[in-house]
């Protein structure tokens, strides 16, 4: 049986691929542990909140009710109460449940920020959330209840109802009271103190979790992009010359660059290319060929700059108020209680409506390349619609319909929802990040795109196939060989379904971009 792999969740240090490997992995696969000096930082702040509430001081969300409510004093007696009430009212998303990744990757998230101790709450909070992930046990999220400020607070307030012992929550396959599980496995609910349900469902965690697992997908769908792009122009006879390095120099975008190396490293060594170097009277091909570089690099910047956020943000405390234990003193103002605006999501929003955008226009030109692979005016000796029989057979036909529907798809999900701001809460949060409603499209988008890279897979893997028996380059060999090990050659029509599904998989799966990062030529 394998060790499982240790994690320390410390507010600092967590990374994209761990929050997606947690999230993807078998409970037990990982060994997820609050960091000691994360816990030691929890505990100050913790300190902080115990000793403010002593002292009689008003605080917002420990003394006082809730956004417009904030002026409502709560007596010490109903001030659990308080806690407790603000999770189940707050606990009522709608829609179907959030697939298990996210909800996964929305714990880890969480139990990360809280381990900032910027948020005053207990270290149980953070031990139980991390015990849930290695035991398996996953609160029913719906999809729908969040505008991402304050935070995305029906998702998290799921999350927060199942440490109370209660909502739903899926283990082992199954969906069951969670006050069966807890039963079963020996654990007792958590009876929150002040500031704790607060501290557990003002956040980003959703919309950033949604928004990480997004990315890499983009991030992988973007070198089969290249990997499906180069198969494309060795199967139409294209030219690499405008991939070529000089061109790249003269306007040096960064993404521009990796694009065109790595075309260039796909492609170098091909017999197709040399059979048609001399005495092809074409001067230059057309934009879904000759620009790949361009639009891919644009999608690389798009990409970049997503991470980037995601990469500040999933180490960040996003919930209000802030607890600083260690603070000094100001003008004789007490600075240990700060409120703030961190659960605004809206860099995190803006950041993946941009990547809904570029998936989209990824997806445009990969239709063109498409289209120019089955119309045999334009594929320079292809058979029609790459059929054994044209006239007969319809042999892809239907694929570059089906992608103009997903085609139509992106481009709704590319409409930017971070500018949709509808006033919540009375008019107290009176303007809003729709951050989840960004996640959940960018993650739709990217899903799309795969399919669409399935058909470009399956479209030119098949012109390859007629150009025989010239060979490609290594690089375009390894991805043709490998779009094989899933789907037959086209002998005849069959339905398509399952080899597009089979070859979407393969994109996800990250296979497909392997090779394109191995080929060399680009980060």
């Amino acid at each position: 049986m394998d060790i499982p792999t240790e994690i320390l969740i410390d507010g600092h240090s967590l990374t994209l691929e761990a929050v997606e490997e947690v999230a993807r992995a078998a409970p037990g696969r990982h060994r997820l542990s609050l960091d000691a000096a994360a816990a030691r930082r929890m505990r100050a702040s913790r300190a902080t909140i115990e000793r403010l509430i002593r002292s009689g001081e008003p605080v917002y969300g420990m003394t006082t009710g809730f956004g417009r409510l904030a002026e409502v004093v709560i007596a010490p007696e109903d001030r659990r109460a308080l806690q407790h009430n603000l999770i189940r009212s707050h606990a009522s998303g709608v829609g179907g449940p959030l697939a298990r990744e996210c909800v996964r990757a929305i714990m880890l998230l969480r139990a990360n920020a809280l381990a900032r101790g910027h948020s005053g709450c207990r270290t149980t909070l953070v031990e139980r959330v991390l015990e849930m992930l290695d035991r398996g046990i996953h609160p029913v999220i719906p999809e729908f209840g969040s505008v991402g400020a304050s935070g995305d607070l029906a998702p998290l307030a799921h999350v927060a109802l199942s440490l109370l012992g209660e909502g739903q929550a899926e283990t082992g396959g199954e969906q069951r009271p969670m006050d069966d599980i807890l039963g079963d496995i020996g654990l007792a609910p958590i009876e929150l103190g002040p500031k704790e349900g607060l501290a557990l469902i003002n956040g980003t965690q959703a919309s950033s979790a949604l928004g990480v697992l997004a990315l890499l997908a983009a991030e992988r769908a973007l070198d089969a992009a290249e990997a499906s792009g180069a198969m494309s122009v060795e199967a139409l006879l294209g030219t690499p010359e405008a991939f070529r390095p000089e061109i790249q120099a003269a306007r040096p975008h960064p993404g521009q660059a990796a694009s065109a190396a790595r075309l260039r490293a796909l492609i170098a060594g091909s017999e197709i290319r040399e059979s048609h170097r001399v005495g092809d009277p074409r001067v230059q091909d057309a934009y879904s060929l000759r620009c790949i570089p361009q639009v891919h690099g644009a999608a690389r910047s798009a990409l970049g700059y997503a991470r980037g956020i995601l990469e500040v943000e999933i180490n960040s405390a996003t919930d209000n108020p802030l607890v600083f234990p260690e603070a000094e003193e100001h003008s004789g103002e007490s600075r240990e209680i700060l409120s703030g605006g961190n659960f605004h999501a809206q860099i995190v929003a803006q950041a993946l409506d941009l990547l809904a955008i570029a998936v989209a226009d990824v997806a445009s030109m990969c239709e063109r390349r498409i289209e120019r692979l089955i119309n045999p005016d334009l594929s320079l000796g292809l058979p029609a619609f790459l059929a054994r029989r044209p006239g007969l057979e319809s042999g892809l036909m239907v694929v570059q319909v089906l992608v103009a529907d997903l085609l139509s798809e992106m481009r709704v999900l590319a409409h930017p929802a971070s500018v949709d701001s509808v006033p919540t809460s009375a008019s107290q949060e009176d303007h809003v990040s729709m951050g989840l409603a960004a996640a959940r499209k960018a993650r739709r988008a990217v899903a799309c795109l795969e399919r669409v890279l399935a058909a470009e897979l399956l479209c030119a893997a098949q012109g390859i196939d007629y150009r025989r028996p010239l060979r490609s380059s290594s690089g375009v060999e390894e991805v043709h060989a490998l779009v094989r090990t899933r789907v037959a050659t086209l002998a005849g029509d069959r339905p398509l379904t399952a080899d597009l599904d089979a070859l979407a998989d393969l994109v996800g799966s990250g296979a497909i971009a392997a090779i394109t990062r191995s080929a060399g030529g680009g980060p």
